[in-house]
């Protein structure tokens, strides 16, 4: 049996958009969104871990007071879509003026542990009229490995510190018994209490930031809050209704959950009805012994992804462009687990999957606008050691599919990341690491019409005796090609030159070589339609190899 879980919301009416003139309602709109992206300029150069300050490996937004997201920032697509779940376990909390909640409970309100979300309270004039939410993945949360993302981890209690929506910060009094609680579980307090100080000036800023424009627009600001996603909604809408009806189908597969190697299905249903959508995950597996499995945010987070890629972009961001889109999921399935179960993984891997599958069934209904597929993992590496002096976080970028009409871009983070990477200075100067190599792989992109993204190689030697974690996908599953265009290639893993799993946790001595290369995107089109000009440009800039 699947579960209808239906993200439609009641949401302004028409009569109440009209109150706001057009120009008014752009202006608020801009300046609504100005606020939540100096939220995060204020968490990225206030924060200490080089996952955050360099890579960016954080989101923030602006939320009502019924929890409904009214701006936010181009930050993380697996962290914006979850962010109003974290909202809605906090309402439950009776918030006040002054309030700041922490949460990282993945099946309360948060993804994964590592992903830390504060959530405080917009009340210029002592009255609460929003909420600001910032997300931050930590370098370390406690748990079984440096990192917290053990690769074989079973439950969620090897993952690290898990925090119910509690009070960081009661009617503006820190909570000390918090702090002390969060420093004691983890191997790095003095960079989370660094990191958890900027997450807080930034949520501080927009609260300031909301107060200056109510003071300018009095209570048209509120007004504007419902008819900036009336008006999202309706642009959505729009854009659903003009595309074919039917129900389109696909299934892939995750490439074991770190206990097992066995082929994890993932399939999905998506049917446009008019001015709807409803993704159903009816097929995909039940949940797994490892850490591949995804809360229900993640999954939603992925479907909402792929409606924001297919419709078009300057369509504000917010939660009327969600109110269309419904999800269903098997209970107890991977995209629905049963505490305690692991699920570090989902956040990371399942959830490029959950979009590749939907993505994929799309192609049908509007082949103009989706790509070949793409890298479909975040080839996380973890590099820490036992002692707490040190943990490295990396996602690696990898290939882009091919566009119908484009190439696909080499070496970028693909789907539901959206972060950096972490320049090669910053690394050598933060961790005992050395870069060795940190290249483009020539022929990883897939042939065709347009050609596939290429991977990336990162390889780095270990200055100090540390434990390496991989939690990877696509080693052995290629990303597609479409329209006759080939496979990208899939990625490896190696230690001191041997491969090792795609998930896998080894300790290793000082000297150590640990290589990621990552998969490429796959091609678009018959590749005998390739222009030789651009086949000759590839051979030129060293992107293909010599054949």
């Amino acid at each position: 049996m699947s579960d209808e879980h239906s993200t439609a919301e009641g949401g302004a009416t028409d009569e109440e958009q009209d109150e706001i003139d057009p120009v008014t309602l752009e202006i608020l709109r801009n300046q609504l969104e100005s606020v939540a992206t100096e939220m995060g300029h204020v968490l990225i150069r206030g924060a200490y871990s080089p996952n955050i300050k360099e890579r960016q490996d954080c989101s923030t937004a602006l939320f009502d007071t019924s929890g409904r997201m009214v701006a936010q920032a181009e930050h993380i697509p697996v962290h914006l879509g979850a962010m109003p779940d974290a909202v809605d376990i906090v309402l439950q909390k009776d918030p006040k003026p002054g309030d700041v909640f922490i949460v990282n409970d993945p099946f309360a309100g948060g993804t994964h542990l590592p992903d830390i979300t504060l959530v405080s309270t917009i009340a210029p004039n002592d009255d609460v009229i929003g909420y600001a939410v910032s997300r931050a993945h930590h370098a370390d949360v406690g748990g079984s490995s440096p990192g917290s993302m053990p690769p074989g981890a079973q439950e969620i209690y090897e993952e690290g510190l898990r925090l119910p929506a509690v009070r960081l910060v009661d009617g503006g009094e820190p909570n000390e018994a918090v702090h002390d609680l969060i420093r004691a579980n983890v191997r790095t307090p003095d960079e989370r209490e660094a990191d958890l100080r900027a997450q807080r000036a930034a949520n501080a800023r927009a609260e300031e930031r909301i107060g200056d424009l109510l003071a300018e627009h009095g209570p048209t600001l509120l007004d504007a809050f419902d008819a900036v996603i009336d008006y999202s909604r309706q642009r959505v809408e729009a854009e659903l209704d003009a595309l074919p009806d039917g129900t389109y189908r696909a299934q892939d597969v995750l490439e074991g959950d770190g206990v097992t190697d066995a082929d994890i299905p993932i399939e999905v249903a998506v049917t446009i009805d008019g001015a709807s959508i409803a993704v159903d995950f009816a097929g995909t597996a039940g949940q797994v012994a490892g850490n591949l499995n995804a809360p229900l945010s993640v999954a939603k987070s992925a479907v909402y992804f792929v409606v924001r890629a297919i419709t078009d972009p300057e369509i504000p961001p917010n939660h009327g462009c969600y109110e269309p889109v419904s999800v269903s999921v098997p209970e107890g399935s991977i995209l629905d687990p049963k505490p305690p179960a692991a699920v570090v993984g989902g956040n990371v891997e399942t959830s490029q999957r959950v979009m590749d599958v939907t993505l994929a069934a799309l192609a049908e209904a509007v082949p103009d606008k989706v790509p070949a597929g793409g890298q479909g993992t975040m080839n996380n590496l973890i590099i820490g050691d036992r002692t707490g002096d040190f943990t490295y976080y990396e996602t690696i970028g990898g290939g882009f599919g091919a566009r119908p009409e484009k190439d696909g871009m080499d070496g970028v983070q693909v789907g539901m990341t959206n972060t950096l990477n972490t320049p090669v200075e910053a690394m050598e100067t933060e961790y005992p690491l050395r870069v060795e190599r940190y290249a483009l792989r020539p022929s990883s992109g897939g042939d065709g019409r347009y050609r596939g993204g290429l991977g990336l190689e990162r390889t780095v030697t270990v200055e100090t005796d540390a434990t390496v974690s991989l939690l990877t996908e696509r080693r052995r599953t290629a990303p597609d090609g479409i329209g006759g265009g080939e496979d990208g290639a899939t990625g490896e893993n190696l230690i001191d030159g041997d491969p090792v799993a795609a998930k896998a946790s080894v300790d290793v001595e000082a000297g150590t070589t640990v290589s990621v290369r990552t998969p490429g995107g796959g091609g678009h089109g018959d590749p005998a339609e390739r222009d030789p000009e651009a086949r000759e440009r590839d051979r030129r800039d060293g992107k293909v190899d010599d054949r």
